[in-house]
């Protein structure tokens, strides 16, 4: 009996440790480096799917299987940490080192990742959590106003993306965007990224960063970096946010009683074809009914094990234009999918990302807009018969609601984006990679004018493009007119690469160097248009109802016949960074690239780059001093190249179609030269010299850096007009101009404020750009040194210019006539070429040089508050110093015609006898400087909200809430991209003032 007693006891002894050992509970409070509490972190028990979160004031409690788990604690921005639990304590207090601070903050580069103290280049990251809130699909809305000389502008147009220009325009030949890598993946369509699904994205500015990427990367790179699954932690994310819209600014026209007025003051009528008794507002007329509604869901699951991780996600997004007819839907699906194997040796990478959009725009969007605030008030929107009104007696006054109602302009669009790498970890230091991507774009467009717009080609129609395009007068056929085409993009990369990373003592070493092959093929599809179809009601969907042949003269349009392209890239790159005592630090690299697109003597470019660093406070000398926590001196020089913006075959001779001529009673086809060839056609190259200094003051209350660059683009690419007795085309695409970009940029962060409840942080930035175009001249050139140039052609002003390219001068250079008031006679007069004061100035020789579309200064200012479980950001955004021509104000300023068409309020002082009032001159040149509340928003984080929700927050944002400026158009934030920058003309498509609410839970 006693032994029975015994082996029970042993028994229940065993049971019991047995049962401690699988189950101890933790406790304990997750911090910051200040004490902090951290509310919502991440608690796991490493290996499992048993989590936790932080309460309010970062404690947690969490029954763990075994007395030595691991702990694996993290939260959004800071540095994760593991904790062993040694069995010998059940509370732990935990602090996390914050990733914006750390020095330690991992940065992506070119083929591969680096620590941000031991970078010798410029490179700006912003944070998922710091990118712009609002209805926005676009990634270059999402930095706007986040990076140092990072110049985004965009209109209210939801089909159209912003233009993105990184520290001043760097060609003539492209739209001076930057290159975009997203996930190690080169040239991706940035529209493919849900901005739920991002993680950081790195801005790499400077050539010694860039020139890795060789002739794509002249405008700078822009790296994303999206969401992959975490080892040990599932996660459901859900986001959606319901926001409204409304058309935040309107140009100031007469109503039907203003305009009256003026009139009979000034012994003028209304024609009875247009006098209907109407009051209406065109501008409102053309918007859609109350709100434009837009929304957004995101449904994101992740996980994984100790040999691999997953990511999916997909995403929604609905966005109504403000103007009626106009609508963008956008879903994305999103897998990203790690696997170890081999002892976790080997690492395999899938990644795949499908983007379905459709784009339903405004036809004939631009005439839209400028019918909208010229067609007089008192003609009604409709007869009392129900038909739309037409003056069709008074030639290119069109109304621009039958035109929204009697057209279709649609385009849908499939991208996909896959991935396939492997990572191998070899003795010695080293890694090789494989990547091989794959990317295909489809698209499907088409457009439809139905009958009505058959009346439209009696009244001299012209489109109305944006600049620097000149309009063209329009045809739309008989019984309606429609138009399709199919095209697909594709882009094949290999890409294979050997990483070593060695430490040698003191000196640590790494070196990559690696082969890339990419093929593209452009413009493979097709297109036709057909007219006189029998009904109205099948749109574009039926080319084959159309009976073209039955009308006289009518040409099938097959599209451009330049539109398919083959290109190859072929490279070869290395890098080297030597860093010693995390002390001193050294990179250089080198690319070679072979393209296809130049001339046959010149397809092969070299672009190398070298870089230092001088971690200052890491010296003896700085050990005792209390005000530097960082302090880094960076300098860096590099080329880049441009291979962009010119067609696969620019460099080539090509023959084709030169139109008909008279032989032998009939026309026959005429076929000719119409590319002359260029064998010499060479890489545009911009060099960039950088010197950065980064610190951090104040124990890391404050910090910062400061770059001063000077970028140098040679042998741009342009085509210039020549002597048609040297190449008979009469144009050649060559190499003769340079342009300069010189600046400054500042970056400051702080955190002024941290208690336990109340925390305010604040980051500002400032950049100042000056661009040049210092050469114009080629050998062939027939222009001298500049080019006039952006021609709207507004009623009366046909060949009137505003722009011109000119050595010395910068790009966006206004030059047009000097305006210098009214005569004794009341009639605008100008300033002559002789300095003598002039009625009647000539085009293009009367001009002169009238300030500059380029800003001096951009600036952003980020301030983020909490208190509790609130928070507020409130983000400014400003540009100063720029000048817009506000061709729109000039062509609304004409009182001698305004009895045909409406005219601005204030230009009723305007005497209808001068007849020069409307001339483009300084007169309409405007400061565009403004300053943006771009973002507000004010959320509230519930926390953990019952058994399976780990997280809840709702939110508020509103943007663009009010701007302060002194420019009279819609928006001072007209076009800055392209090669004709700062012109308002009758093509701004209205800003919005958004509402939004929003919803982030955690399951």
């Amino acid at each position: 009996m006693e032994k029975l007693k015994i082996l029970l006891f042993a028994f229940f002894v065993c049971l019991s440790a047995n049962s401690w050992a699988q189950k101890t509970e933790v406790s304990g409070a997750v911090l910051d480096e200040k004490s902090m509490p951290l509310p919502g972190a991440n608690v796991i028990e490493n290996g499992t799917k048993n989590s936790v979160m932080t309460d309010f004031d970062g404690k947690f409690k969490i029954t763990v299987s075994d007395k030595n788990a691991v702990l694996l604690i993290s939260f959004v921005g800071f540095v994760d940490q593991r904790i062993k639990i040694d069995g010998s304590r059940s509370n732990y207090q935990i602090k996390l080192i914050s990733t914006t601070t750390s020095l330690e903050q991992v940065v992506v580069v070119g083929y591969g990742k680096g620590s941000r103290k031991n970078l010798t280049t410029a490179v700006s990251s912003v944070k998922a959590d710091q990118l712009n809130n609002g209805v926005i699909a676009d990634v270059g809305q999402l930095l706007q106003g986040k990076v140092a000389g990072l110049n985004v502008s965009s209109s209210g147009d939801p089909t159209k993306a912003s233009s993105v220009v990184l520290r001043g325009a760097s060609t003539l030949n492209s739209s001076q965007g930057p290159f975009y890598v997203v996930d190690g993946i080169p040239g991706v369509d940035i529209s493919i990224i849900a901005p739920e699904d991002i993680v950081t994205v790195d801005v790499l500015k400077d050539a010694a960063a860039t020139a890795i990427y060789g002739n794509r990367a002249a405008n700078g790179v822009i790296m994303v970096t999206t969401k992959r699954g975490t080892k040990d932690k599932t996660q459901i994310n859900y986001s959606n946010y319901f926001g409204f819209e409304k058309v935040s600014n309107q140009l100031d026209m007469m109503n039907s009683d203003q305009l009256r007025s003026f009139l009979a003051k000034n012994k003028m009528n209304f024609t009875p074809e247009n006098d209907k008794g109407a009051n209406t507002d065109w501008q409102d007329a053309i918007l859609r009914p109350g709100y434009a509604n837009s929304m957004s869901h995101n449904l994101s699951m992740s996980g994984g094990g100790e040999h691999g991780n997953y990511f999916g996600s997909i995403t929604y997004i609905d966005k109504e234009g403000v103007m009626q007819g106009n609508n963008f839907s956008r879903v994305i699906a999103h897998l990203a999918i790690e696997q170890y194997a081999f002892d976790d040796h080997v690492k395999f990478g899938l990644n795949v990302t499908n983007s379905n959009s459709v784009y339903n725009n405004v036809p004939q969007r631009n005439s839209v807009l400028l019918q909208s605030v010229s067609h007089l008030p008192v003609s009604p929107i409709k007869n009392p018969d129900g038909t739309y009104f037409e003056n069709f007696i008074q030639t290119g006054y069109f109304n621009p609601v039958a035109m929204i109602n009697h057209a279709d302009d649609d385009t849908k669009t499939n991208n996909l984006v896959g991935s396939l790498t492997t990572e191998v970890k070899l003795p010695w230091g080293f890694t090789y990679n494989l990547n091989l991507s794959y990317q295909q774009l489809n698209s499907l467009h088409g457009e439809f004018y139905d009958s009505y717009y058959q009346k439209y080609n009696s009244g001299n129609f012209y489109n109305n493009p944006d600049p620097p395009l000149v309009k063209t007068l329009m045809n739309f056929g008989v019984n309606g007119s429609a138009l399709r085409n199919s095209y697909q993009t594709s882009n094949s990369i290999i890409e294979s690469f050997l990483n070593w990373d060695k430490t040698f003592g003191e000196h640590k070493i790494k070196a990559v160097v690696g082969y890339s092959w990419q093929e593209d093929v452009l413009g493979d599809g097709f297109q036709a248009t057909n007219t006189n179809f029998p009904v109205d009601n099948v749109s574009y969907n039926n080319l084959a109802l159309g009976n073209y042949g039955a009308v006289s003269g009518y040409k099938v349009d097959f599209g451009d016949s330049r539109a398919y392209q083959k290109k190859r890239l072929i490279s070869e790159f290395a890098r080297l960074n030597y860093n010693y005592k995390d002390k001193y630090l050294l990179q250089g690299s080198i690319r070679r690239d072979g393209g296809s697109v130049f001339g046959s003597n010149n397809q092969w470019g070299y672009f190398p780059s070298v870089g230092g660093a001088w971690r200052i406070d890491k010296e003896g000398f700085m050990q005792n001093q209390k005000i530097f926590s960082d302090l880094k001196l960076r300098g860096s020089w590099g080329e880049t190249g441009n291979s962009s913006g010119f067609n696969a075959y620019t460099a080539q001779f090509i023959s084709g179609s030169l139109g008909t001529f008279y032989y032998n009673g009939q026309q026959a086809g005429a076929y000719g030269p119409n590319q002359a060839a260029n064998p010499d056609l060479n890489w545009e190259k911009t060099a960039t010299t950088n010197i950065g200094l980064d610190f951090s003051i104040l124990s890391g209350k404050v910090s910062g850096s400061v770059e001063v660059y000077d970028k140098k683009t040679t042998d741009m690419i342009y085509n210039y007009a020549v002597n048609p007795a040297l190449v008979p085309v009469g144009t050649i695409v060559a190499n003769g101009g340079d342009m300069s970009n010189k600046g400054v940029e500042v970056s400051l962060s702080s955190t002024p404020i941290k208690t336990k409840n109340f925390s305010w942080s604040t980051t500002l930035n400032y950049s100042h750009n000056e661009n040049k175009i210092t050469k114009l001249t080629n050998p062939y050139f027939i222009g001298g040194d500049s080019i006039r140039r952006v021609q709207p052609d507004g009623g009366g002003q046909t060949g009137s210019t505003l722009q011109i390219f000119k050595e010395g001068k910068p790009l966006g250079q206004f030059f047009t006539l000097k305006y210098e008031g009214k005569n004794a006679a009341g009639v605008s007069q100008y300033r002559a070429k002789d300095g003598s004061l002039t009625t009647n100035p000539a085009i293009g020789v009367d001009y002169h040089y009238l300030g500059s579309a380029q800003p001096k200064f951009l600036m952003g200012w980020d301030n983020s508050f909490t208190y509790k479980r609130f928070d507020l950001n409130i983000f400014f955004r400003g540009v100063f110093g720029n000048k817009v021509f506000n061709a729109t104000r000039a062509d609304l300023f004409r009182p001698s015609t305004a009895m045909s068409n409406n005219i601005l309020v204030d230009a009723g002082d305007e005497s209808p006898s001068d007849l020069n009032a409307y001339k483009y001159s300084s007169r309409f040149i405007e400061d565009g400087s403004y300053i943006r509340l771009d973002n507000m928003t004010f959320g509230y984080d519930f926390g953990k909200v019952g058994k399976y929700i780990k997280k809840i927050r709702l939110y508020e944002t509103v943007n663009n809430l009010f701007v302060i400026t002194k420019y009279t158009g819609i928006d001072p934030e007209v076009e800055q991209g392209g090669t004709a920058p700062g012109v308002d003309s009758n093509n701004f498509y209205p800003k919005t003032r958004t509402f939004l609410f929003g919803l982030n839970v955690i399951f």
